[in-house]
């Protein structure tokens, strides 16, 4: 049986205004080969172009940790965020990663998200890789009408890079 996000009651899938998800299973990397391309934020913009200007609110962090909080560009959206899951992965236990992301702004600007992330070893020595966001506020109703799904795109395209990252630190 697979794992599942674990969400806030206010960010619960099918009741905010914006959703998507996206996941890869895939064999030759394990949990502890993935989870440091995506715990250190400064890595992404190697292999995920979305993401830019990234910078601990504590200068002297370069790690996510429970609690930490950062800055970040995405999708052209300048955003604040702050670490509410950290679990590396240990034996049996799938790893996890989320943060809630703010937008700040008028009522036409502002957006709250939660991003989380699941890392899990699956049988056949295979790995899957799940990304979800929840999201609430104005822009999210746009983002939700919008064909295709920038959301669904723009995370499939951190899949991907963040395997490929992986991938060539094994060499």
């Amino acid at each position: 049986m697979q794992n599942s996000i674990n969400w806030p009651e206010e960010y619960l899938p099918g009741t905010t205004d914006n959703y998507c998800s996206n996941e890869v299973i895939i064999a030759g990397l394990t949990a502890d080969e993935i989870w440091p391309y995506l715990t250190n934020p400064f890595c992404w913009p190697y292999y995920y172009s979305n993401s830019s200007d990234i910078e601990f609110i504590n200068k002297k962090d370069t790690e996510f940790y429970l609690g930490a909080r950062f800055r970040f560009k995405t999708f052209g959206l300048p955003v604040e965020a702050q670490i509410t899951e950290y679990i590396p992965a240990t034996s049996g236990q799938p790893a996890r990663l989320a943060w809630h992301g703010w937008v700040e702004g008028d009522a036409d600007k502002r957006l709250d998200v939660i991003h989380a992330w699941l890392i899990e070893i699956v049988e056949g020595g295979r790995v899957r890789i799940l990304t979800q966001e929840s999201q609430i506020g104005r822009p999210a109703l746009e983002l939700a009408k919008t064909k295709p799904n920038p959301m669904i795109n723009g995370h499939q395209d951190w899949l991907d890079g963040l395997v490929m990252a992986a991938k060539a630190g094994k060499r």
